[in-house]
This record gives C-alpha cells, structure tokens and sequence, in this order.
C-alpha cells in the first residue's frame, strides 16, 4: 500500500514541479545550454523536484543525498523498495510532523510581522481605521454611487505583500476585474460598501479579513497582510 502510495505522490509532485516551472520560467537557464538531452532532462527534473520541495518547506540537511539518489534510481528503476511498510509509515509521520512545525514557526513570525506593519501603518498621515480592523487612505475621493452587498462592481487594483511584491493586478493586465461585493475576501467587502464610484484607496487589510492561515496560491502566505490600491470605476 506504501509502495503505490509513494509512487503516486511523487508523480504528483514531478508533474506539479513541472507544470509549476514551466510557467515560472520564459526562457531556459544558461547553465542548460549546449548540453545532452540527458543531462538537460536530468536538470530540469532536479531543479524542478527540489524547487516543489523547498517551496513545501524542506531544506537540504533534511535528506541525506545519497539516500535521496538512491530510492530515485531505485524507483525510476521500478525495484522493490528497500524498506518496510512500517518504514514507510515512520518516515511520512517525521516528513508530516516536521512541516506541520516549521509552517506553524512560520505562520507566527509572519503574524507577529503583519500585526507590527498594521500598528506602524495606522499612525501614518491619512491612515484611517474601519470598523473591523481594515485600514485605508483616500488617493482620490468620487462623487458616485457606493454599492451594496449584492451589487456587481467594476474596479481596477493591485495587491502587494507588505515587502512590495506585486501578486496580483488588474491594471498590469490592462483590463478592469469585475464581480459582486459578497463574493470577495472580507476586507475587501468592507472597504467597497464605504466607497463611492470615483474613489481611489489604499487598503491595508488584515490577514484574518484576507486569506488567514491558509494563504493562496503560492503568491500569499500564512498571514499575510495585504495592501491594495483599489479605484472603484462602477456598480451595476
């Protein structure tokens, strides 16, 4: 049972690996250039398996390498493992346990660092507090209508982590997002039922009123704290 189940994750995860480096990558590395087809394969699925696991929370010291190349060559060449079930079932309890770890250090380092950011930000000129706890500075004030809940809105953002990074943006991509108020994190239903067509905010919105513990996608993690600059352009 082990052996299918491991041989079906790992699969999963080269395929994931793949997927997830073809997209995040234009163009071939330099390193790849006028080498074997063997060895250009080999890299791309080395860097591609490791990257999926350092992105998962591994890091090098947790393996030994040896062991690593040995259950690949191993499994590539369809052997029996060199290990029991129970075996199999001690190391995905240390793999779950040690991941189960570090993501909770990380979860509270990071809300330990957004719950400071918000404190830091909320005595800036222009930083306003609404009730629930999202902060917001007007860039520009409208004069238009402020939607309800059930209404479908037009709007034009983009979203960073607190260190700058842009992860998501309409105004990048040259096309305007639409969709109704109470379909959209909370933080964001908040600030829009306060806003009037025209308006221009910056939000600084708090993880629990975002994508909490969990994150999203990749781009977010645990606990982040979100900043939009997010123009109201109409309600339906």
């Amino acid at each position: 049972m082990f052996k299918s189940f491991l041989i079906a994750g790992a699969m999963t995860i080269c395929q994931a690996a793949i997927v997830q480096s073809i997209m995040a990558q234009d163009t071939p590395p330099a390193a790849a250039e006028a080498k074997s087809d063997g060895e250009l394969i080999g890299y791309f699925l080395g860097f591609s398996v490791g990257q999926n696991m350092g992105q998962s929370g591994f890091k090098a010291t947790d393996i030994t390498m040896e062991a690593f190349l040995k259950g690949f060559q191993e499994g590539v060449a369809l052997k029996e493992p060199a290990m029991t079930n129970e075996q199999f079932a001690a190391a995905q309890g240390k793999i779950q346990a040690m991941l189960t770890k570090r993501q909770a250090e990380m979860s509270a380092a990071q809300k330990a660092k957004g719950t400071k950011f918000l404190a830091d930000n909320a005595k800036k000129e222009g930083v306003k507090t609404l009730e629930g706890g999202v902060q917001y500075k007007v860039l520009k004030a409208g004069n238009g209508a402020t939607p309800k809940p059930t209404d479908t809105v037009s709007v034009h953002y983009t979203g960073k982590l607190i260190d700058g990074t842009v992860f998501d943006s309409s105004v990048q991509r040259g096309q305007p997002a639409s969709f109704q108020v109470n379909q959209v994190i909370q933080g964001w239903q908040m600030a829009l039922q306060k806003m009037k067509v025209g308006d221009k905010w910056m939000l600084y919105i708090p993880s629990d009123l975002a994508y909490g513990e969990r994150g999203s996608a990749g781009a977010i993690g645990p606990n982040e704290v979100l900043v939009f600059e997010v123009e109201l352009l109409g309600v339906q």
